[in-house]
């Protein structure tokens, strides 16, 4: 698979899970947030706001790598 063909997929993969990732942790905070304290808020946002990168930033090294070479019998 071609590099921008890989870069074109991890674009689209992007910009389908990081609403969908807002969404949940939208959800998740207006069920579990409204009875927490200030502290547990805090550490549920910095830790939702963190959290989208994981998935992400596995995927740039996929986007990147150069496609192998085959061998030529």
């Amino acid at each position: 698979m071609s590099p921008s063909i890989k870069k074109l997929i991890g674009t689209v993969v992007t910009l389908i899970w990081l609403p969908i990732y807002a969404l949940i942790a939208m959800g998740v905070a207006f069920h579990v947030l409204p009875h927490a304290n200030a502290f547990v808020a805090f550490l549920y946002y910095a830790l939702a706001g963190t959290l989208w990168t994981i998935p992400i930033g596995l995927m740039f090294p996929w986007m990147q790598r150069e496609p192998m070479k085959r061998r030529t019998p």
